[in-house]
């Protein structure tokens, strides 16, 4: 008897949704609670990040919020210059589910 192993099949596209996690004092103090927040495209829906969370660290998402952030226009040395837009993604873990996101993807 051979037993179907389930295997979580990761694809690049998977690795694209997530550009990076978010390491600021407020998210890591908010990853102790069970939510992990990455920078994610502004194409990507809630259940992309919700897929590529779950298949590459091996967890259960409960929750997906999204927010998209437009980028501020700044003067750097007399010129005017306009940052990038972007998207934040807070993924809720199940209880008792953990990423460490220090150690990088």
């Amino acid at each position: 008897m051979s037993k179907s192993k389930k295997t979580n099949n990761v694809t690049a596209k998977m690795y694209d949704t997530l550009v990076r996690p978010v390491i600021t004092e407020k998210s890591m103090i908010s990853s102790e609670n069970g939510k992990v927040t990455f920078i994610v495209p502004l194409s990507a829906s809630k259940d992309e990040v919700k897929a590529a969370v779950e298949a590459i660290f091996n967890v259960k998402v409960n929750k997906v919020n999204t927010i998209r952030t437009n980028g501020k226009q700044k003067v750097f040395r007399g010129h005017i210059g306009q940052r990038s837009d972007y998207k934040k993604a807070v993924v809720t873990l199940a209880e008792g589910q953990n990423i460490d996101v220090t150690t990088g993807i």
